[in-house]
């Protein structure tokens, strides 16, 4: 029997670590250990309620734009009121941007590294001035005999990682290209947010720019080059990998339930979507119902009652609580474990048949691989239902832009009651993400957050459930417990954002048990 711990896990955001129990080449037992206090909900209280989307923006910088809209439905639901059509469009077009350039930076700066072989780039021949600088700096790098050289890149866990040289210099060009591809989604947003991160262009009622044929213009152009790198590289990429490693369309399954709660307004009500809300739990496809979801902490660091519903929430921490080992709730559904993310929202989806180019990406992928619709349920299906994701958002946000009218409102008057309550959930690039609020006097009561990353890195809860992660990493094979780079490609295909799920410094005398940077 081996103990693996792995801490920090790099290459995500945030702080967190796995330990894992191996019999017999496997992974018998696994826990997800958020590393940091999660403390937002104690900030705003007492604050003006319009305080609350910019300042649970600053919860990641990398999603800032999904917290922005569910602060933002959360008071469109306490203040009753809803946007105009420019309102909504706008709304979806940086949500949009925020989506794409989140999938390209998991795909090709997080997780492709997991798979793609950076020393292929010494056996490089041609005349590419970027290729031939990576390939400088790493011969470089490599010859010092440094303990850091290369680093971020090296030095890893040693495993199969791809042999196919051209496949593996093509991986690192679209890396490259990638960031730029990052930058002009981040662009797009700051169009009609301002600024990214943490854009100012949401408020309650709507949004705040107007949509001058300029600013039309400019998301257009960079929309069109980002739906080409999708098409062309990001999409085609995932294939490749997939293709090299096929046995991963059947490692990694998780719990086997879905939950989303829809993105995208296709309409000012926000009845329809482009995404809808659904769940899939025990093999049946169901409709999302809010009162069903509670939080458990019997084995979280918080000494608040367990099996609250969130709007009701606490977050009273207890570093030193017995049998506790993460700094995340265990958020449930009608008590189910449940996974979220872009697997979540394109299986519900497809499953639901909402959406055709949905189902026909889906099927078309499945038929590639001669797979069936369980295999989605593993490492390879989260990275292709992302990828989905990915060109759908994208070819939706190119039609969405010529529809605003620069003659017409963007926002409704709002006024902040005395009291109210509010909910405001939606879909960010990693999955369901919930906002609760209570106002009292015109101010927060209480406020409550329910991220997708505490759903997917939860602990066990009080059921003796473990979380979705917990879970697909049990039953993973590992080949070298001293280079698990197996159960790095399960963590990652889940995107985990700790940075969202877990948000303040661990209190004095919490310490971290192990470092080990990969």
């Amino acid at each position: 029997m081996h103990k693996i711990t792995i801490d920090p896990i790099t290459r995500i955001e945030g702080h967190l670590k796995i330990e894992a129990q191996v019999d017999g080449g496997e992974i018998v037992d696994a826990t997800t250990h958020g590393e940091m206090f999660r403390g937002w909900e104690i900030i705003l209280k007492g604050r003006n309620p319009l305080d609350a989307q910019q300042i649970t923006q600053r919860i990641c910088g990398v999603c800032p734009a999904v917290h922005a809209q569910a602060a933002t439905l959360n008071l469109d639901s306490a203040l009753n009121v809803k946007p105009p059509e420019n309102g909504r469009l706008i709304r979806n077009l940086m949500l949009g941007a925020n989506y794409i350039q989140s999938h390209i930076l998991h795909f090709y700066h997080l997780t492709a590294l997991d798979f793609v072989d950076i020393t292929a780039i010494l056996q490089y021949k041609g005349n590419d001035l970027k290729l031939n600088k990576i390939k400088a700096w790493v011969k470089s790098e490599v010859d010092s005999g440094r303990a850091t050289a290369a680093a971020p890149f090296l030095p890893r866990y040693e495993g199969d990682y791809i042999t196919d040289t051209e496949l593996n210099i093509s991986a690192i060009a679209h890396y490259l290209e990638a960031l730029e591809m990052r930058r002009k989604a981040h662009e797009m947003l700051a169009i009609f947010g301002g600024r990214m991160p943490h854009e100012l262009g949401i408020m309650p009622g709507g949004a705040t720019m107007k949509p001058t044929v300029d600013k039309i213009t400019s998301y257009a152009s960079r929309i069109k080059e980002l739906q080409s790198f999708i098409d062309n590289a990001y999409l085609p990429d995932v294939l490749a990998v997939a293709e090299a490693y096929k046995e991963y369309f059947s490692i990694g399954k998780g719990c086997g339930n879905l939950l989303a709660y829809g993105a995208f307004e296709e309409d000012v009500d926000g009845k329809k979507k482009l995404f809808p809300a659904g769940t899939y739990i025990d093999g049946k496809v169901g409709t999302v119902s809010p009162e069903k979801i509670a939080e458990y902490v019997k084995h979280s660091k918080f000494s608040s009652p367990s099996g609250l519903h969130p709007s009701k929430g606490e977050t009273e921490p207890e570093p030193e609580k017995d049998d506790a080992y993460s700094w995340l709730k265990s958020p449930r559904y009608d008590n189910k474990v449940v996974e979220v993310g872009p697997l979540a929202r394109i299986g519900v989806t497809h499953l639901t048949k909402a959406n055709e180019k949905v189902s026909k990406l889906v099927n078309d992928t499945l038929k590639k691989f001669n797979a069936d619709v369980p295999a989605l349920f593993s490492v390879l299906g989260r990275h292709a239902a992302r990828a989905i994701d990915c060109k759908v958002v994208a070819d939706r946000c190119a039609e969405w832009v010529m529809q605003l009218d620069p003659s017409k409102p963007v926002h409704n008057k709002v006024e902040i009651p005395e009291t109210g309550n509010g909910m405001g959930l939606t879909d960010g690039p990693r999955g369901a993400l919930g906002h609760w609020i209570t106002i009292k006097d015109k101010k927060i009561e209480r406020y409550q957050c329910v991220v997708p990353t505490t759903w997917n890195a939860s602990p066990e809860d009080d059921m003796g459930q473990k979380g979705p992660i917990e879970q697909a990493l049990i039953g993973a094979e590992i080949k070298d417990p001293e280079n698990p780079i197996e159960a790095l490609r399960v963590v990652r295909s889940f995107d985990p954002c700790l940075a969202c799920a877990i948000h303040m410094v661990t209190p004095e005398g919490h310490t971290l048990s192990k470092f080990r940077v990969l």
